[in-house]
């Protein structure tokens, strides 16, 4: 039981963490069609671009790296609290819920499911 809990939540951190530093990394450095999206259509400053883009990649490396218990907690928290102000920043742009919106709430599952096998893990220890 232990290893498959281990296996899973390697399996979701890994997709979880890979999905948000591939979603930061056009920002830390905005331009194209990365400045595009966040400035021009969400309305984002750009210095505030790069800080959620470098904030997200802090979080996901903390996510990744074994033990840092209470900082893995506020990692999690913070990734979510990123994902929770995309979902409602595009909706709020676009005024309504379209289905290409749900792309945006993979990783929130799979955030969810790394959470979950991350407590779990703790817990068979």
């Amino acid at each position: 039981m232990k290893q498959k809990t281990t296996l899973f939540y390697w399996i979701f951190t890994v997709l979880f963490a890979g999905f948000m530093i591939w979603s930061a990394l056009p920002g830390v450095n905005p331009k194209g069609e990365a400045l595009q999206f966040m400035h021009d259509y969400l309305g984002y400053p750009v210095y505030f671009i790069q800080f959620i883009s470098v904030a997200k990649v802090i979080g996901s490396l903390a996510v990744l790296v074994p033990g840092l218990n209470k900082i893995k907690e506020w990692a999690y928290a913070g990734l979510f609290f990123d994902l929770a102000g995309a979902v409602f920043s595009v909706i709020a742009v676009q005024q309504k819920f379209e289905a290409g919106t749900l792309f945006i709430l993979l990783p929130v599952v799979l955030g969810a499911l790394s959470y979950y096998f991350w407590n779990r893990k703790k817990e068979l220890a």
